[in-house]
């Protein structure tokens, strides 16, 4: 029988860089990057020994490459230089948030956690690298750090935190991991909503919650907003694209 460390050389070799590859990452075993002229967008494979078995973990960055003078060579998402325009492990993206690790252990059923890590990616990794790929049409709201108050008091109800907030085209765009049939997200959110609201930022005018997939749960208007913007329940409106 083949070892855990064999495996996972199998999984990341046979498996995941052919399937990162297929998304559009250029790369192999430990480091895959979208291509783009102005920025390494850059996804890195951490694994660790454990037990007999191997875990390992997903970390994304994205650096502009005029910062970076080695710019043949791409940065290492799992090793922080500082240099970064943003990075996060793969679970600050996954609806289950804190740390993620897929184990791999020698029985038949190796093959699932590589299986699992790859749909991540294309289901959370993917999305946001591109995301922030693209041109800055959107300005960012809050840090992590500032959202811990209302994080706190969201985890206090059980429900998810918010992973992104965002400002678009006069709208604060909440993201996280909800869904419109959850009527305690949508009573908690709605408070979080009013409380955003009521600091009068004349940079936007109502509040929109959308999923991790980014489809629009909720919007929520400001009281002095005369537009179309209904608050709408859960249940209320149709399915989401």
């Amino acid at each position: 029988m083949r070892t855990a460390q064999e495996l996972y050389t199998t999984g990341i070799r046979e498996h995941f860089a052919p399937a990162l590859r297929s998304l559009g990452f250029h790369g192999w075993r430990h480091s895959f990057s979208l291509p783009d002229r102005d920025r390494w967008a850059v996804l890195g494979v951490h694994a660790e020994p454990s037990d007999g078995r191997v875990r390992y973990t997903l970390n994304l960055s994205v650096t502009d490459k005029a910062v970076w003078d080695r710019r043949r060579i791409r940065p290492d998402a799992n090793a922080p230089t500082g240099l970064e325009r943003w990075r996060a492990p793969i679970g600050d993206l996954l609806p289950v948030g804190g740390e993620v690790w897929w184990e791999i252990a020698p029985g038949p059923r190796w093959l699932v956690a590589v299986e699992d890590s790859v749909a991540a990616v294309r289901g959370y990794a993917l999305p946001e690298l591109r995301r922030r790929l693209r041109p800055e049409d959107r300005e960012r709201y809050l840090g992590q750090a500032e959202l811990d108050g209302v994080n706190g008091a969201l985890a206090t109800a059980s429900v998810a935190r918010i992973q992104r907030a965002e400002l678009a085209s006069g709208v604060l765009e909440l993201h996280g991991a909800w869904s419109r049939h959850d009527p305690a997200a949508h009573a908690v959110l709605a408070g979080a909503a009013r409380g955003f609201l009521s600091a009068r930022d004349r940079r936007f005018a109502a509040v929109r919650v959308r999923d991790t997939l980014g489809r629009t749960l909720w919007e929520f208007p400001g009281r002095d907003d005369p537009g179309p913007v209904a608050d709408q329940g859960p249940g209320n409106h149709p399915e989401p694209d």
